[in-house]
């Protein structure tokens, strides 16, 4: 999204948002050992070192996946993104979700240093939440998901309208949730955890 296109506090955040989302899912595939170490490499993001996806598909089909969200993020439809592993048998093994919360009545002008800086501190936890998480079998998929307050309709943007129903198994039982990390601004609350299925 082009920093001129939308210049409300909710497209500023918006921005900030999708730019965040990007790097951060992108961290947690490279976490999870999915694709070889050399899948990735090492960029610069908020004065931090982080990995980027050296295969083009890849770094598109996050791209895309995200910045569909746009819109629906920017009216706040969009309730959490989650990164689901899966095994072979299409049942999750594993869930990083970020719950999130766009103000719109928020109306002033979002400081993007005030909340990169707090969305920074998301990717130094990530980067260590290795402890937290389960090893996952060799057959594994993965795929983002986005949870919408409401059923979106078709709108004009292209990507937007590559985000279909997924038909992906629950667990059984409500599953044991790993809080990561959380922050409040005036413009976006958002949460990150982790979740397992009980034992």
């Amino acid at each position: 999204m082009n920093r001129r296109e939308n210049h409300s506090p909710q497209g500023e955040a918006t921005r900030i948002l999708i730019e965040f989302l990007e790097v951060a899912i992108t961290a947690i595939v490279f976490l999870k050992g999915v694709y070889p170490s050399g899948a990735f490499e090492r960029r610069r993001y908020l004065n931090m070192v982080v990995q980027r996806a050296r295969h083009p598909q890849l770094r598109y089909y996050i791209h895309v996946a995200v910045s569909g969200l746009a819109p629906y993020l920017e009216q706040g439809m969009v309730e959490r993104v989650a990164v689901v592993f899966f095994n072979s048998d299409n049942v999750p093994l594993e869930k990083f979700v970020f719950k999130l919360a766009m103000n719109q009545s928020y109306d002033s002008k979002v400081e993007p240093m005030d909340l990169e800086s707090s969305l920074r501190s998301f990717l130094v936890k990530l980067s260590v939440s290795n402890s937290l998480t389960k090893d996952l079998p060799q057959d594994i998929r993965w795929e983002i998901t986005g949870y919408f307050k409401s059923l979106p309709m078709g709108g004009t943007n292209k990507e937007a309208e590559l985000w279909i129903p997924t038909d992906t198994e629950l667990w059984q039982q409500p599953p044991l949730i790993t809080p990561i990390r959380s922050m409040s601004s005036e413009s976006l609350c958002l949460q990150l955890y982790l979740e397992h299925p009980s034992l």
